[in-house]
């Protein structure tokens, strides 16, 4: 039995997208001991994983701190790996390629190249095509990358929902993390007036915000999903997302899990990337995308939302 390591480091949004991945590396070696290295806000979502048979812990501390990085080159040292899946593919792990395996056989998107193929131009084709393409050349058959199942990661959320809300209701996820502020569309606060307006009892609008966006939800006139007055955890808020009659949301990890579970739904997009790129807008999630988000009119997402839920 031999040990094999994928990295993934995150976001959540990322991590959901690898999943399809993860399972057709776990049938090329159902044999041996597929470990996955992630960061600590992962660990416990992914422990449950039936693809993969353990979870270890990188913290992604600074590179100038040698000290974490010896004890995490020690830690990975003891598991022996044979290969490595580098579905991260950043410059950081590159550097653990360099400073931590040296002489293990390594899969990363710069080894999927094609002759005088610069790696700049293979990172422009859509995310899944690209983890596609990096495990075909490592000889993994490719069967779920682009169908991943997500069914290992629900869980009966009704009692949460009846706390709150009765009847069907459209997902709202209007925030991002703080340093991709730009991924924001300004106006949720319109449109959830104009959904109520449109579609009246027909439908309740929820939010599920993340710990720190508990107290910004509040400024919103919608339902507030939390469970004891803390966040929904990662598979909470898949199982709300798959129990939604329709998802609005800015570029985030919800919008991911929404086109995999293939909601009806509008993910709103900048400039900052296409949809393409992160293989959104081929199925019922759709894609609405201007160069600046400010110039995207409240009207013209409900005029979009009546078409698919009328």
């Amino acid at each position: 039995m031999s040990n094999i390591l994928i990295i993934k480091h995150g976001s959540l949004g990322d991590l959901i997208q690898a999943n399809g991945a993860m399972k057709d590396i776990k049938e090329s070696f159902p044999n041996d001991k597929v470990l996955l290295l992630t960061t600590p806000p992962y660990v416990n979502f992914m422990s449950n994983c039936p693809y993969i048979n353990g979870v270890l812990i990188d913290k992604r501390l600074p590179r100038w701190n040698i000290f974490y990085l010896l004890r995490l080159k020690k830690m990975l040292a003891r598991f022996e790996f044979e290969k490595v899946f580098d579905l991260q593919n950043s410059s950081r792990t590159n550097f653990y390629r360099n400073f931590f395996f040296k002489g293990i056989d390594w899969s990363s998107s710069e080894t999927s190249l094609e002759k005088n193929q610069k790696k700049s131009d293979f990172d422009n084709d859509p995310v899944l095509k690209r983890m596609k393409i990096q495990l075909q050349k490592s000889m993994i058959k490719t069967k779920y990358i682009e169908n991943l199942d997500l069914t290992w990661a629900f869980k009966n959320i009704k009692p949460i929902i009846n706390q709150h809300i009765d009847g069907e209701y459209i997902a709202i996820f209007p925030f991002s993390s703080e340093k991709h502020k730009n991924k924001i569309w300004p106006y949720f606060s319109d449109l959830i007036k104009e959904i109520k307006s449109i579609f009246g009892e027909r439908y309740n609008i929820v939010i599920a915000p993340a710990p720190n966006e508990i107290e910004k939800a509040k400024n919103l006139n919608a339902n507030i999903i939390l469970n004891k007055g803390k966040a929904l955890d990662i598979v909470e808020l898949i199982s709300l997302i798959k129990e939604a009659s329709y998802v609005v949301s800015n570029d985030t990890g919800p919008a991911h899990i929404s086109s995999h579970l293939n909601k009806k739904g509008l993910v709103l997009f900048g400039s900052h990337v296409s949809s393409n790129k992160v293989s959104i807008g081929e199925n019922n999630m759709k894609a609405l995308e201007v160069k600046n988000l400010k110039d995207l009119k409240v009207e013209t997402v409900i005029n979009k939302m009546k078409i698919d839920l009328n």
